[in-house]
C-alpha cells in the first residue's frame, strides 16, 4: 500500500503506513502522547483521531489539557448532555450546544411547555453517567440537506440551520453536505466536529451547574429556550479546583460585597446597569482616580474634558454609527438634529486634535479624559459593575508620526503593567487582536502594518501573548492585557489600539519637519476599561478587604471604656492629621461587639486603647489577618501605615 510522511510542528518529519490515522501518529511519537491525545490539527484544521492523515500534511496532536483539547472535551460533554435530555423527556427538541469558557451549554426545547427544575439536573447527571460508561464512540457522517432536513423533521432548531434561515458554521460543510455525529443507533446531533473517539474518552470529569432562560439565537422575537449550563475538565483534580474557585468566587461577589460594606448600590428605581455611589464606595473610586490622575500627570498626558451628548453627525464621520448603532442609546430630536449620549471619547479627542493646526514638534501628543460614556446592553447580560450601562473610561489617545509608533506602544506597555501592579496584579498576558474583513474600515497594507507594529512590541516587552482572530476594533488592532486574581480567574482589563483610520476619517493633520502636512498615527488606550469595572474586579481579587492604601476607613480606634474615648479620639487625630483614613467607635456597647464589627467591614487595622496605652501613648494593634499586638506606640504604628501606603516604587 505503500507509506505516507507527515511534517510535525518541530519540523521533523514522521513516516507511516498508508491510512495512518492521528492515533496511529500519536502512538508512533510515545505512550504518553497517545494516552493524552484528542484530536490532531491537519494543516491547521481540527479533525478526530480517527480520522486518515494524507500525505504531506503538516499534522499537530492535541492534548487533553490544552485550551483546545479542553474545548473539544466540553464540546462532546455537551452531545452527551443533549442525549440525556432526550433519553429523559420525551419529545424534547434541541437547539445548540457549544463549549464555552470553562465549559459548555446545551438549549432545549421541553414538551407541552415544561421546565427543568433544579432536581432534574442529578437524574441528567446520573443518565450521562450511564452514557459514557457504555463507551458510545463518537461517528461521523456527512448525508445531503435533504435526509438531513428528514433526519431532525422533530426538531425545528436544528431544521432552521440545515435549510439556511439560521446562521450557523458549525454542521453545513463547504461541500454542502451536513455533518453528524452518531453516539449511539438511538442519538444524532448535527455539528462539524471534532469529538472525542468515544463518550468513555476523556469525559466524566463534569458537573451540570443550572439552568437559565435563552432566547433562540438571542433574538427577543424567538421563543424563550431552557438552557442547560455545565462545567467539564480534563481530570477529577481539575474539576474539584474549578468548583473550589466558584464556592470562592460567590464569597467574593463584587455586588454581595459592596451591599455589605455599604459601598455603592443599584437601586431599581434608576433602571437597569446603572449604580448610585455611597460615601465609602465614592472614596475608594476617588483614590483610584486620583491615582490614575497623578500617574497621568507624571506620564506627560494632557487632560482634556468632552460633553456626554454629541450631535450624530460626528458618529458618522468617526463610523460608529455603521458599526456600533447596535449598543448606542437611541437619538434625541433637537434643534438642529439627532444627539447620542456618547458611546466613546475617540471623536471628541480628534475634534481637540484639529481645532487648530499642529506641528510635528508637539508630538506625540497624549490626550487623557476620564470621561463617562453610555452604551445599550440588553438586560439579560447587565452584571452588576462588570456589565454597565453608563461608566467611566480613563481614556487616553495618544497622536504621534509612524516612526514614534514602535516607541510609543512600548512606553504605554510599561505605563500599563506599572499601575496595574500598583493595585495588587503580577501576573500578565496579552491578546493581540486582528482584523475581521467584514467588520472593519482601511486598506490591507495600513492594517498589516499596525498589526506588525503591535506584535513587535509585545515580543520586544516579553510578554507571553495569545492571537485572537478577527477580534479587532473596526478601526484598528488592538492589545488586550488579561490580569490574573487571587483565586486564578483571568480579567480582560487594559487595551491599547493602534489605528490608521480615524485620523483619515477626520482630516488630521500635522506640519512636518519638512514643511508637508503628514497625517498622524493615533493610539487608543483604556488602562483600567472602565473605572467601574475596574472597582469590581478589585473587589473581588481581594474579597472585599483592600490594601490599606485603598480602604475606605485605614484604622479605628475603639476605647475599652467611655473614660478612654478622649485618648482614642486623640490617636485618631493624629492619624488623620498624619493622612490617613481613621475613625471612632464611642464605647456604648461591648468591646467585643464592637470589634466584631468593625472586622465585618474588612478594616486593616482595628486599634484599642485603654488604661495603659493613655499612659504610654501606645495601642493594642488588631491588624487584619495577623496576630495581635500590644503597647505598640503610636508613632511605630504611624511608621507602619506609610510603609503599607507608599507607592513610590510604581511612579516611576
Amino acid at each position: 500500500m505503500g507509506d505516507i510522511s507527515v511534517t510535525l510542528p518541530d519540523g521533523s518529519t514522521r513516516v507511516l503506513p498508508m491510512g495512518a490515522t492521528g492515533a496511529d501518529l500519536a502512538r508512533s511519537i510515545g505512550s504518553r502522547l497517545a494516552k493524552a491525545a484528542v484530536i490532531v490539527e491537519v494543516d491547521g484544521v481540527e479533525r478526530d483521531l480517527g480520522d486518515a492523515l494524507p500525505d504531506g500534511a503538516t499534522v499537530a496532536v492535541v492534548t487533553a489539557e490544552s485550551d483546545r483539547g479542553l474545548f473539544t472535551i466540553r464540546h462532546s460533554t455537551a452531545h452527551v448532555l443533549a442525549q440525556a435530555v432526550l433519553d429523559l423527556f420525551p419529545g424534547a427538541t434541541f437547539a445548540i450546544g457549544p463549549p464555552i469558557e470553562n465549559g459548555f451549554y446545551y438549549d432545549f426545547e421541553l414538551a407541552d411547555g415544561a421546565t427543568f427544575r433544579p432536581e432534574d439536573l442529578e437524574r441528567l447527571e446520573e443518565r450521562m453517567r450511564e452514557i459514557i460508561a457504555e463507551d458510545q464512540p463518537f461517528l461521523r457522517r456527512e448525508v445531503p440537506v435533504a435526509e438531513g432536513l428528514q433526519i431532525f423533521s422533530a426538531h425545528r432548531y436544528k431544521s432552521e440551520i440545515i435549510a439556511g434561515t439560521v446562521e450557523d458554521p458549525t454542521s453545513v460543510t463547504e461541500s454542502g453536505t451536513v455533518r453528524l455525529y452518531d453516539n449511539s443507533p438511538r442519538f444524532t446531533d448535527l455539528c462539524r466536529g471534532p469529538h472525542v473517539p468515544s463518550t468513555g474518552t476523556f469525559l466524566g470529569h463534569f458537573k451540570l451547574m443550572r439552568v437559565a432562560g435563552a432566547y433562540w439565537r438571542g433574538d427577543e422575537r424567538q421563543p424563550m429556550l431552557q438552557r442547560i449550563y455545565g462545567t467539564a475538565w480534563a481530570t477529577r483534580k481539575d474539576l474539584d479546583a474549578h468548583l473550589h474557585r466558584l464556592v470562592e468566587a460567590e464569597k467574593r461577589d463584587h455586588r454581595r460585597l459592596a451591599t455589605e460594606l455599604d459601598l455603592l448600590s443599584f437601586p431599581s428605581e434608576l433602571g437597569g446597569g446603572l449604580a448610585v455611589w455611597h460615601p465609602k464606595g465614592a472614596a475608594v473610586r476617588k483614590l483610584i482616580e486620583d491615582y490614575s490622575r497623578l500617574r497621568h500627570s507624571n506620564g506627560e498626558y494632557e487632560f482634556v474634558y468632552t460633553p456626554h451628548i454629541t450631535n450624530g453627525q460626528l458618529f458618522e464621520t468617526s463610523g460608529h454609527l455603521d458599526f456600533y448603532k447596535d449598543g448606542m442609546y437611541p437619538p434625541m430630536e433637537l434643534d438642529n438634529g439627532a444627539y447620542y449620549p456618547k458611546p466613546m471619547n475617540c471623536p471628541m479627542h480628534c475634534l481637540i486634535f484639529r481645532s487648530r493646526q499642529r506641528s510635528y514638534r508637539e508630538l506625540p501628543l497624549r490626550l487623557f479624559e476620564l470621561g463617562t460614556v453610555y452604551r445599550y446592553e440588553r438586560a439579560g447580560v447587565l452584571h452588576g459593575l462588570l456589565r454597565i450601562r453608563g461608566f467611566t473610561q480613563d481614556d487616553s489617545h495618544i497622536y504621534c508620526t509612524e516612526d514614534q509608533v514602535a516607541g510609543e506602544i512600548e512606553r504605554l506597555l510599561t505605563f500599563v503593567l506599572s499601575v496595574l501592579r500598583a493595585f495588587g496584579f503580577d501576573e500578565f498576558q496579552a491578546n493581540l487582536s486582528t482584523r475581521d474583513p467584514e467588520k472593519s474600515i482601511g486598506s490591507d497594507a495600513v492594517w498589516e502594518r499596525a498589526t506588525d507594529a503591535l506584535r513587535s512590541a509585545i515580543e520586544a516587552h516579553g510578554l507571553p501573548y495569545r492571537v485572537k482572530d478577527g477580534d479587532a476594533a473596526f478601526y484598528g488592532p488592538k492589545i488586550d492585557i488579561d490580569v490574573k486574581d487571587a483565586i486564578g480567574r483571568t480579567w480582560q482589563l487594559s487595551t491599547i489600539q493602534l489605528d490608521f483610520n480615524l485620523p483619515e476619517r477626520f482630516e488630521l493633520e500635522y506640519v512636518g519637519a519638512d514643511n508637508a502636512r503628514h497625517r498622524p498615527i493615533m493610539l487608543h488606550r483604556a488602562l483600567f476599561g472602565s473605572v467601574e469595572r475596574f472597582f469590581g474586579v478589585l473587589l473581588e481579587h481581594y474579597g472585599g478587604a483592600l490594601p490599606t492604601w485603598l480602604a475606605p476607613v485605614q484604622a479605628r480606634v475603639l476605647p475599652v471604656r467611655d473614660d478612654h474615648e478622649a485618648y482614642a479620639a486623640t490617636v485618631v487625630g493624629r492619624l488623620v492629621a498624619a493622612g490617613f483614613r481613621a475613625d471612632t467607635v464611642e464605647a456604648s456597647e461591648p468591646l467585643g461587639t464592637r470589634i466584631r464589627r468593625s472586622k465585618l467591614e474588612k478594616l486593616p487595622y482595628v486599634l484599642v486603647v485603654g488604661d495603659e496605652d493613655a499612659a504610654a501613648d501606645t495601642v493594642g494593634l488588631n491588624p487584619r489577618g495577623g496576630e495581635v499586638e500590644r503597647g505598640v506606640g503610636v508613632e511605630d504604628l504611624l511608621a507602619r501605615l506609610r510603609a503599607e501606603t507608599d507607592l513610590s516604587q510604581f511612579l516611576a
